[in-house]
């Protein structure tokens, strides 16, 4: 499944995409946004959020999680990470260094911003990291003003690594799946086990922006659709989602993927919906018993001696935001500053939580779990 980790079919593209802007100089590390993110609107549950302990996964009436208004945080780390030794420095042959991208979700100011910072590309936008891996962990649309720019820019990456010796490839994420299913079926009615539903109205329920849509073309949808579910680099096992989930789909990463790929290529409304509902499950790790045999679990299953995902929000998964305590008043927000590890130290959160004034993670990995 090389082509589906992002290599093949951005080479191919690239020539095709629109010129990716140039940046005079860095911008700072929380650039003003292209659009007002919009206020959080509380949702016909108790609590004002949607159930997100919900074991069916997605309710596709409900929003999967809010979006809460963009406020600078203090930075207080989640996790103090060690420095490690600029990869520009590293001359030596073999795999460069490992990094991995969180959930980016539309907010393509914020990456180029902690892509300049963690010295991946320059003042242009361009690749300057020779021979790094870089991940992305999925969710490149929704919520924020320009998903599919950073869909061109990651597929450009991709592209620009490769024939700089490294790679930068990419994860499918739930809102991959949501977008695709929008695109492709639209208001087609589908079997969702919770009441009539659509892609349609699940992708706008969940932050869809129209000009995305507008925006979207097929060389967009034929990459996203050939994205890995899952990847093992240097015994980190990366996903997308904090999910057993991927126990359905098979028991290795090639049988993971090959399954989700075709699932896509059959193009049927109920059987992608029913990989969005599975996809979109979390908190599978975060239970202090049960979490840690659960990343046991996929670890046994798939290899790796870490587990690394994006989808559920550091703030959500330490229980700050979306409980019935939560003040959606309140004028603070949560506040991270790097990844979170839990479970055991088994499972490391890269999801900053970007669209509720979080930030957005870029990371090194060491090298050798």
């Amino acid at each position: 499944m090389t082509q589906g980790a992002g290599q093949g079919p951005a080479a191919r593209t690239t020539a095709a995409m629109p010129p990716f802007p140039g940046y005079a100089a860095p911008p700072p590390p929380m650039p003003p946004y292209d659009q007002p993110v919009p206020p959080l609107h509380p949702l016909d549950t108790p609590d004002g959020y949607a159930p997100l302990n919900d074991p069916d996964g997605y309710t596709p009436t409900e929003r999967d999680l809010p979006v809460i208004g963009q406020v600078v945080p203090d930075d207080v780390p989640t996790v103090a990470l060690t420095p490690l030794t600029d990869h520009r420095a590293l001359s030596h042959p073999g795999p460069g260094p490992l990094y991995v991208v969180g959930d980016v979700h539309g907010y393509l100011n914020q990456l180029v911003a902690a892509l300049q910072e963690a010295g991946l590309i320059d003042a242009n936008g361009s690749w300057c990291a020779g021979n790094t891996r870089l991940w992305f962990l999925g969710d490149f649309t929704d919520r924020g003003p320009d998903g599919v720019g950073v869909i061109d820019l990651v597929m450009r990456l991709s592209a620009e690594a490769a024939a700089a010796g490294g790679y930068c490839k990419a994860l499918m994420g739930n809102h991959e799946l949501l977008i695709i299913g929008a695109k492709r079926f639209a208001d087609t009615p589908v079997n969702s086990g919770a009441g009539t539903a659509s892609f349609q109205a699940a992708w706008l329920l969940n932050g869809g922006q129209r000009t995305d849509m507008e925006r979207l073309e097929d060389h967009h949808l034929q990459w996203m659709s050939r994205l890995d579910a899952m990847a093992e680099e240097d015994g980190h096992l990366l996903v997308h989602s904090d999910t057993t989930a991927y126990l359905d789909f098979g028991d290795s990463i090639e049988a993971v993927n090959d399954a989700v790929t075709e699932a896509l290529q059959r193009n049927d409304p109920d059987e992608c919906w029913e990989l969005f509902r599975k996809f979109t499950k979390r908190f599978a790790f975060r239970d202090d018993e049960a979490g840690p045999a659960a990343v046991r679990e996929l670890l046994g299953t798939y290899g790796g001696g870490r587990l690394v995902h994006g989808h559920s929000p550091i703030p959500y998964l330490l229980g700050e935001v979306g409980t019935e305590d939560a003040d959606d008043e309140d004028d603070g927000a949560p506040s991270v500053d790097g990844p979170h590890l839990y479970a055991d130290g088994l499972a490391l959160a890269m999801d900053g939580g970007v669209t509720m004034a979080g930030k957005l993670l870029v990371v090194q990995l060491p090298l050798g779990g």
